[in-house]
């Protein structure tokens, strides 16, 4: 049997534990979402489709993701100021990624679910 990086014994070290705490939790996949289909983005516009999430959420959230470059944010010296979010090249290689992911999971729910003909009996 050939080794893989999924064996690895030490969690802190494994690539999908990583890639969980940069892109994990109840927002960062919305906001990456959001940026990627919207592009650049005012702040609360960007709130705005993120229905339900707090400013202290969103701000900690995409200071996050900037930190680790996968958000870029740009700040206009306007009055009042003016601040864009963007997907950087980073992020825009991880969507192809995410959206395999998504189409594994659609295709995981379309089995668990009961047959429509079952479920009204």
């Amino acid at each position: 049997m050939i080794p893989t990086h999924y064996d690895c014994p030490c969690l802190e070290k494994c690539p999908l534990h990583r890639a969980t705490e940069v892109i994990g939790g109840k927002w960062k996949m919305q906001i990456i979402c959001a940026l990627n289909n919207g592009g650049t983005i005012r702040y609360n516009e960007l709130k705005h489709r993120l229905d339900g999430i707090s400013n202290t959420v969103l701000a900690r959230s995409l200071r996050e993701l900037e930190a680790e470059g996968l958000v870029t944010r740009e700040e206009f010296l306007e009055v009042p100021v003016r601040v864009e979010y963007s997907t950087t090249e980073k992020c825009d290689s991880l969507i192809p990624i995410l959206e395999q992911l998504s189409d594994w999971c659609e295709q995981y729910m379309m089995e668990a679910e009961p047959p429509e003909d079952n479920a009204a009996q």
